[in-house]
């Protein structure tokens, strides 16, 4: 009998809390069914045999950015070949296309244009709001929004209320990578540090505005960065509630500037979903997101504690650029078809995770 896997089981069969430890030696376990069996019973739990999804619509702004982070194949300068900014009728005209596909969702996000006014952001949420009142808008990231509070000397609360009055949703996960600061300073040194990423979404849950998280893997942290970087979101949530859903996202290496190092494999992959999922007791949804996990891996996860696919998307292209291979966007029948494969009853959500169909 392993010890310490049955002490691990103990806690999860009576929903105490996962340490540090306990973590790590879930990572470096390799009886996978075992950590998928106590990975599901969490998923359960929390949404019974339910697997959300959402109809997205991607609305990337633009790809010219001053930060220029090393694992990132996205942002490129504004002479580069490829660069480009929507104007705020193009992004209009983004969104406009596919609201007769019934989507639910605008998902905004761009790059640090060392350009672009404040205004430009506020009034394409605006127009957005305005023409479409009912379709959530769930826009920039905590290092967007660090990013607009360092060009207009704006706090980030006040920031917030200018974009949430212009018709803001809520706030995406992604630009946490790894919460430890000397990664950051190697990978990406010109964008907000561990405790600024915090501070916005922090303050976001004071003033009632859910967001999500992410954890970006798979690069130069270790196993021990990871368990750390989950648990200063656990600890967040419990000081200040608000995280909707986690998403771990794999490291695509190719096109940025660490094509040295390996794509993780479909074993860390899984055990990442699973180890999140025991480790966050605190954060509702794991999502498994298809665009850079793969279909297939996407499709496993459901069985590794993961609750949530993402949505169709709509084309995406911050991942694509990475080298992702998976289709820009997919239809709402082949979500539900990939959530009832797995044996999972798919259920339509809206961004803020209220039911609007189940799939039986």
């Amino acid at each position: 009998m392993d010890v310490r896997l049955e002490g691990i089981r103990h806690k999860v069969h009576n929903g105490e809390r996962l340490s540090a430890e306990d973590g790590l030696y879930l990572y470096r376990h390799n009886d996978l069914l075992a950590i998928a069996e106590l990975a599901r019973e969490a998923k359960i739990k929390k949404s019974q045999d339910k697997v959300f999804f959402n109809v997205n619509r991607h609305i990337n702004l633009t790809n010219i950015c001053h930060s220029r982070c090393k694992f990132c194949a996205f942002g490129i300068d504004s002479q580069d070949q490829g660069a480009y900014a929507m104007t705020p009728d193009e992004a209009f005209a983004w969104g406009a296309e596919v609201v007769e596909q019934g989507v639910t969702e605008f998902h905004v996000v761009s790059a640090l244009h060392p350009d672009l006014p404040f205004d430009y952001y506020v009034e394409v949420i605006s127009r957005l709001h305005q023409a479409y009142p009912d379709i959530h808008i769930q826009a920039f990231t905590a290092v967007e929004i660090h990013y607009f509070s360092q060009i207009t000397g704006l706090s980030i609360r006040e920031v917030l209320e200018t974009l949430q009055e212009a018709g803001m949703g809520s706030i995406p996960g992604g630009g946490a990578e790894i919460l430890n600061d000397n990664i950051r300073q190697q990978l990406c040194p010109n964008k907000a540090t561990s405790d600024e990423w915090l501070e916005v979404h922090r303050t976001a849950h004071q003033m009632g505005i859910k967001t999500n998280c992410t954890m970006l893997y798979g690069h130069i942290e270790s196993l021990e960065d990871r368990i750390d970087h989950l648990i200063q979101l656990r600890n967040l949530q419990d000081e200040a509630p608000g995280f909707q859903a986690f998403i771990p996202l794999p490291f695509l290496p190719e096109n940025t500037h660490l094509q040295g190092i390996s794509r993780t494999t479909a074993v860390d992959d899984i055990k990442t979903i699973a180890v999140s999922r025991l480790m966050l007791d605190n954060i509702d949804h794991i999502k498994a997101f298809w665009i850079m996990l793969g279909i297939g891996i996407a499709q496993l996860a459901l069985h590794f504690g993961a609750d949530d696919i993402d949505g169709t998307v709509i084309e995406e292209r911050i991942m694509h650029a990475a080298g992702a291979d998976t289709e820009k966007g997919i239809t709402k029948n082949e979500i539900i078809r990939l959530i009832q494969q797995a044996g999972y009853l798919p259920v339509e959500r809206d961004t803020l995770y209220n039911i609007l169909r189940e799939f039986r």
